[in-house]
């Protein structure tokens, strides 16, 4: 089912460790969709951390090689926004999308 729903989105990716049948979840979740629909992953853990997220390293390996292959990455600059929108309620003082956004394609 997930395989055939255009826009996969998983949030919070990383902040616990997948375990071994996590893992064989996810990689057959991202085989059925890889390069067919696309899969949006949201986390505050550094791509170059992203591996010991994963307890396997031969799935860790197979799962980010799908991931990352033709993936477009967006870093975040700045400081959280709940945070500042929290402690200001105007719009005026958010920062445009473009001085929040940093937009680095085919880097992983």
């Amino acid at each position: 089912m997930l395989a055939k729903t255009h826009l996969l989105i998983i949030d919070d990716w990383g902040l616990v460790k997948l375990g071994e049948r996590e893992s064989q979840d996810l990689l057959e979740i991202l085989e059925d969709r890889h390069q067919l629909n696309p899969t949006i992953i949201a986390s505050q853990l550094p791509v170059e951390h992203w591996h010991e997220a994963i307890s396997n390293p031969t799935l860790a390996d197979a799962i980010l090689d799908r991931l990352i292959h033709h993936a477009h990455k967006f870093n975040l600059i700045g400081e959280s926004m709940r945070k500042k929108k929290k402690s200001s309620k105007t719009k005026a003082d958010l920062p445009e999308l473009s001085e929040s956004v940093n937009l680095q394609q085919g880097e992983t």
